[in-house]
Formats: structure tokens, C-alpha cells, sequence
């Protein structure tokens, strides 16, 4: 049993995200095929959470279906470094921003120092030992091989259903935001994920795979929604930086129906009803935006001009499906709670 316990200035610094980023959903998608009965250590990689009604393979196994038999040889240097537990924090080396260049990006230009810490309590018993040298050695082509492998395994395993997975993941926030702002915080905790949290105010009881008593101390937690989280709920934290919150993660595909809703198979059944709704052009912007994006990154993803992209986003801007933002010299779109909510709807009816 994992127990954080809240003081009133936690409960106020308590916020929430829509992702872990592609990245971290890809590699924790490695240990989706196996049923996770595992224990682990330390304060990373997700719990076994004993035993439960709840079948957490039942939701993914049209995805499974789906994927190659064999491991592609591009991403197997990922595969070896999985292992019992703990896991390897993606998170942490390569953010969480939705867009999967970005988190590739983040990861080359992680500091040393971030990846030696993050490799020196993982488990991998299978890993090249001259390789992981390098890796913790500052080698920039150790690093950019687990890059290309990690790439190469989103490609095959999350890439199909990241816009899905990402509308998904910005739904559960904004049902999370609507009950905040209509029953406050602790209603909130008190049905985050029923079965596997318990909040006994002012402790937030989590089915974990040993005894864990955290104190965020005055610093909140950061809650987040993640598709591929095999063990049940995860606490992420940086014991070399006291002054970061801890990271809960908790599973948000418990229904097959919803697994269905992720996994179906593009273009099976006719057109999509946000394409109908919205036009395909647009509804397929409105999907790219789902991963965050410039208007020029919309473009090229659409085969458009940026003129054109410009429109599309104006119209979905108009409709208060996206938000629109300058980040240096760059204009960035996002989805808004409404825009989130709609594709994901769109997603799950066709």
C-alpha cells in the first residue's frame, strides 16, 4: 500500500496533466503483453497491485492483435532495457510533451547527469553493458541509438493511435477539471480510480506492490492520466530533488469498450462521424493539434500551405475547440477541454 499524505498547502498545489508523452506511453507499452504480476523497488516502474477483478489485459488485446509478431530490428535495443523492475523513467529523460519529435528532442539533450541518475536503479539484465557505458557515459551516439530504437517503437506500437490515445488522455483531464471545479479537490480524489484509490482524508491510499508512505511536505502532487500502465497506479518522484513533486500516474483504460474505442482500425466502418461533422481536412487538424503543433508543423502534417492551415485553425480557434499561443517565434496550437472532449467522442463512436 503506497500512502500519501496531504497537508492543506498540498491539497492546494495538487494539479493535474493530460499526458506522460508519447515517449513514456511507448515504453511502457513494452510490458502490456504480459500479464503484470511483478514486484519492484524504488520509487519508478508501475505496481502489481495484488490481486483484483479487474482483467488489466482484457482492454488491449485488439491492440496486441494488431502488432508484428517479431520485434522490429530497429527498436530491439529498447526491448533490452526492460526487465523485472524498476522501470526506466521516459518521462523524465524525454518529457511529456505530446508531440513525439519534441520528446526525442528532450531525451538527446538530456544532462548526463539526468541519465546516469535514471539508469542506475533500473533493471536490465538484458542490455548491452558497453552500450549502457556510453549512455552513462555522455557518448551522443549511445544516446542517439536508444533515440532511433525508441522511435522506431513508437512508430509501431503507439504512432497508429496516438491522436485517439491523446483525445482520450484530454477527456479523463477534463472530467477531472469539471469535477474540481463542481465538487472540489477532494470529491476529485475520492473517485479518481475507484478500486485501485482510496482517499481517507487527509491520506490518498494507492494499491501498490509494497509499504510506501510519501510526504509531498508543502510541494502537491502532479496527477496524471496514462493509457499503458499495466501494474496499476505509479508514483514517479526525483530523490535527488526534493524540491520536485512526485508524479502520481493512474491508469485510465479499465473497459474493454474503451479499449475498443482506441484500437479500432482506421477507416473501418465508413466515415468517421467527426469527418462528417467537421470535414475530413479539418477534423484531421483537429487530430494533429491533439499532439500539440505550430501552424507550419500542421501544414506539412496535412500536405496543405501554411495559408491554408492558418484557416483551419482560425475556424477551430472560433469554435473553442483549440487554443492558440506564441512560444518565441512560434505559434502553437492545443486543444481546448471542449475540443478534447469532441474528438475524443469522435473517436470512440466510429
Amino acid at each position: 500500500m503506497l500512502r500519501i499524505h496531504f497537508t492543506t498547502g498540498d491539497l492546494i498545489r495538487t494539479r493535474f496533466t493530460a499526458t506522460a508523452g508519447p515517449l513514456a506511453e511507448t515504453f511502457n507499452s513494452l510490458y502490456q503483453p504480459h500479464r503484470a504480476d511483478r514486484a519492484h523497488g524504488g520509487g519508478h516502474g508501475p505496481g502489481a497491485g495484488g490481486a483484483d477483478r479487474w482483467d488489466p489485459d482484457l482492454p488491449f488485446r485488439p491492440w496486441r492483435r494488431r502488432l508484428a509478431a517479431r520485434v522490429d530490428e530497429a527498436s530491439r535495443p529498447l526491448w533490452t532495457l526492460t526487465g523485472p523492475g524498476p522501470w526506466l523513467d521516459l518521462a523524465a529523460l524525454a518529457g511529456t510533451d505530446p508531440s513525439v519529435e519534441v520528446g526525442l528532442q528532450t531525451l538527446l539533450g538530456a544532462p548526463d547527469a539526468l541519465v546516469r541518475s535514471e539508469l542506475e536503479h533500473v533493471t536490465m539484465p538484458h542490455a548491452d553493458r558497453a552500450w549502457l557505458a556510453g549512455l552513462t557515459g555522455g557518448d551522443l551516439a549511445a544516446r542517439r541509438l536508444l533515440a532511433d530504437s525508441l522511435h522506431a517503437a513508437y512508430r509501431d506500437r503507439i504512432g497508429p493511435y496516438w491522436d485517439r490515445m491523446r483525445a482520450h488522455l484530454d477527456g479523463v483531464r477534463a472530467d477531472w477539471a469539471r469535477t474540481l471545479v463542481d465538487h472540489g479537490i477532494e470529491r476529485l480524489l475520492e473517485t479518481l480510480c475507484p478500486g485501485m484509490v482510496r482517499w481517507r482524508a487527509p491520506v490518498l491510499e494507492v494499491r501498490f506492490p509494497r509499504e510506501l508512505d510519501h510526504r509531498p511536505a508543502g510541494r502537491g502532487l502532479v496527477i496524471t492520466p496514462m493509457v499503458f500502465l499495466p501494474g496499476g497506479p505509479e508514483l514517479l518522484f526525483d530523490p535527488a530533488d526534493e524540491t520536485v513533486p512526485a508524479t502520481l500516474l493512474v491508469p485510465t483504460v479499465r473497459d474493454p469498450l474503451v479499449g475498443a474505442g482506441l484500437w479500432e482500425e482506421p477507416g473501418r466502418g465508413g466515415e468517421p462521424p467527426l469527418a462528417a461533422l467537421l470535414g475530413r481536412t479539418r477534423a484531421a487538424a483537429l487530430g494533429v493539434v491533439a499532439q500539440g503543433c505550430s501552424t507550419t508543423e500542421l501544414a506539412r502534417r496535412l500536405a496543405v500551405s501554411p495559408a491554408s492551415a492558418s484557416q483551419h485553425t482560425t475556424v477551430l480557434r472560433n469554435a473553442n475547440l483549440i487554443t492558440t499561443r506564441r512560444r518565441g517565434g512560434a505559434v502553437l496550437h492545443t486543444l481546448t477541454p471542449l475540443g478534447a472532449e469532441l474528438l475524443h467522442r469522435g473517436s470512440a463512436a466510429h
